[in-house]
């Protein structure tokens, strides 16, 4: 079964609409009055439906087991691993929603792992309400330019008159190449939180070494 180009079409048109106008909620719209477990799951539904992936069963390991996308055992996950504040009486107030949503973002793109060494853990409420203003701008920032970037890879699928079997699959190629990108890079930086320059910059191998190596 091949792709239906103009479905292709519509969708990505469809998807960059939607998009266009999409933020992740301020922290003042952020309810603090104490949500049951219950509670948040349908609230993080609410505010990260339209980002979310449709098919999450690949990351039901580094979730707990749980293969959808906004599951109690994925949120325990996280607490357990000591990446967001335990609740507070089995209720979820502010900064445990916000640092839900930056969590459910982020793994979109990396392991847990990597999350874990990405966001600060036992933060002041001040903090995190700081540090959360800051990534809700970043992801919208980020929305922005990924939306410019998937509007010039698809040109040909988007162009009535540009036919062809494989001007899909090439894109969906080109998306998911782009994707891997974005990872083994964030992976890399990450992996220099904490290691001296020079120790890094010693243990580095000379560019034409590399390249004669591939």
């Amino acid at each position: 079964m091949s792709y239906d180009k103009d479905l292709i079409a519509h969708k990505l048109l469809r998807w960059e609409k939607a998009v266009a106008g999409y933020k992740l909620p301020s922290w003042e719209n952020i309810p603090d009055i104490g949500l049951y477990m219950d509670q948040v799951l349908v609230l993080l539904s609410q505010y990260l439906g339209l980002i979310s992936p449709q098919d999450s069963k690949d990351e039901s390991e580094d979730d707990g087991g749980d293969a959808r996308i906004f599951s109690a055992s994925a949120v325990n996950n996280y607490v357990r691993l000591k990446i967001m504040p335990a609740p507070v009486k089995r209720k979820y107030y502010r900064v445990h929603i916000a640092y839900l949503i930056i969590i459910f973002t982020l793994k979109q793109a990396v392991s847990i792992n990597i999350v874990k060494e990405m966001i600060p853990n036992e933060l002041p409420e001040e903090e995190v309400r700081a540090l959360y203003t800051d990534y809700a701008t970043k992801h919208h920032a980020a929305t922005l330019l990924f939306t410019s970037i998937v509007r010039e890879c698809a040109t040909d699928v988007l162009n009535p008159e540009k036919t062809g079997e494989n001007l899909v699959s090439s894109f969906v190629i080109q998306e998911a190449l782009i994707a891997g990108f974005s990872r083994v890079l964030t992976e890399k930086l990450v992996n220099l939180k904490n290691r001296s320059k020079d120790d890094v910059l010693a243990s580095e191998i000379p560019l034409e070494a590399e390249e004669k190596r591939a």
